[in-house]
């Protein structure tokens, strides 16, 4: 007797369900590789599946609160993962039709001995999610950032950039590389568009990151348009000393050692440290220094010119390609960041000499990350004062330049004019000047 198929569909369906429920469980979504779905095609679609529950998770929310008057059966393994999937194939991706959409659920809510007992449920989920797919489908955009973040967001960038926050996020991230050197013939070739100074962007693309042209050759790296705006910023002659601390994995300490700077990158974790090290040798820059430490107590031998501090934080800036990070964070989360962040603007101002500039930056919409921290930061650091930024530097993106001369993106605002919009980026300059 012949060995039973599997049904087409199966496997790219499981092996999304188990990507899905491990980032419902907190951890961050990584793209499925060619190790895990060989085939090219199973894994654009599997990883389309996976992206667009995320994206939609506030309606999939309020889709699965209608439809399972009980709410979600406890201890069931992959049944929500595939719950989700299913609904948002079925109600968001209705090009790829209905019919795999009921029948891969039930299938691969069997094969899970933890959700087996419920594929009757999943049937009956589904088809009347089918039923009300047309009602479904026009959910408001509201649902989609939480009620966590929305509130503050709405008082902090008003209500139109709101609206373009929900555009970005169902959109997602293009491809943002900063160039070594601006060379017309590389951006035609990559298929790309300037967006700001030495910033492209390619909106679409056929092959991973390793495949594109200059890749081999170190003539880009991989930054998006709002990350590679501070080291711009810091305004010291070319030589002068500068310390990255969390550097990993070293955009900003490549984007510095090409400013002529003489560099210290400084990250606590060893792993992202071999990454950044890694980087700089494709791209053939050199570091004056590349240390393992901790930012919060690192003592430098003589002080610096300038400081990068890229902060650790919640990170909310960055939900058109990590769009689980608004679900996952909460208050409580924000507030431990900010303690944080006031230790590290702490030893950061320690490491800087007199006259010396210090770049506060962190990728995140929530003003006590930012702001606030300016505020903070102006109090309790005496000799700190801050460095504004002008329009004229931000030369583009003009919009982005506060009263104050802080710098604040968001996702719905579009550098050089073009579409895909950018991460929400916080940056604060200050000198010493004692």
């Amino acid at each position: 007797m012949a060995p039973k198929t599997e049904p087409a569909g199966l496997k790219l369906r499981l092996v999304a369900a188990q990507r899905l429920k491990s980032v419902l469980a907190g951890d961050n979504f990584a793209p499925l590789t060619a190790a895990e779905l060989a085939d090219g095609r199973d894994r654009a679609l599997a990883n389309r599946l996976i992206t667009t529950a995320l994206r939609r998770q506030g309606q999939l929310n309020f889709i699965i609160h209608a439809l399972l008057d009980k709410g979600m059966p406890g201890k069931s393994g992959t049944f929500e993962a595939i719950l989700r999937l299913s609904l948002a194939q079925l109600v968001f991706l209705p090009d790829l039709g209905a019919h795999s959409a009921l029948f891969l659920a039930v299938e691969a809510t069997k094969r899970d001995p933890k959700a087996r007992h419920l594929s009757g449920l999943m049937n009956a989920v589904l088809r009347s999610a089918q039923a009300n797919s047309a009602k479904f489908g026009m959910l408001s955009d509201d649902l989609l950032i939480p009620d966590t973040f929305g509130d503050t967001w709405l008082q902090a960038y008003g209500e139109e950039a709101i609206d373009g926050f929900s555009d970005a996020l169902l959109a997602g991230a293009p491809l943002d590389l900063t160039l070594k050197n601006v060379d017309p013939e590389l951006i035609e070739t990559l298929g790309a568009e300037p967006v700001l100074a030495d910033t492209v962007r390619i909106e679409q693309r056929d092959r991973p990151v390793e495949a594109l042209p200059g890749y081999a050759e170190g003539q880009w790296w991989v930054q998006d348009a709002a990350s590679a705006i501070p080291a711009r910023l810091l305004a010291l002659e070319p030589g002068a000393r500068v310390l990255d601390l969390c550097a990993a994995p070293g955009g900003k300490t490549a984007q510095l050692i090409k400013a002529g700077y003489a560099v210290t990158a400084l990250d606590s974790d060893a792993s992202r440290m071999e990454r950044l090290r890694g980087n700089l040798a494709r791209l053939n820059y050199t570091a004056t220094e590349t240390i393992v430490g901790d930012a919060g107590t690192f003592a430098p031998t003589s002080l610096y010119s300038g400081v990068l501090l890229d902060a650790p934080c919640s990170a909310t800036g960055t939900f058109r390609r990590h769009p689980e990070v608004i679900w996952h964070r909460s208050v409580g989360d924000v507030a431990g960041r900010v303690r944080l962040q006031r230790a590290l603007l702490t030893n950061a101002f320690r490491c800087l000499d007199t006259d010396g500039v210090l770049l506060y930056c962190v990728c995140s919409l929530e003003p006590a990350e930012g702001e606030e921290q300016v505020e903070w930061a102006l109090d309790s650091l005496p000799g700190l004062e801050l460095f504004p930024v002008t329009a004229a530097e931000m030369a583009g993106l003009e919009q982005a330049v506060t009263e104050k001369g802080l710098v604040r993106t968001h996702p719905g605002m579009n550098p050089g004019g073009l579409a895909g919009g950018m991460d929400g980026f916080f940056v604060a300059r200050f000198r010493r000047h004692r």
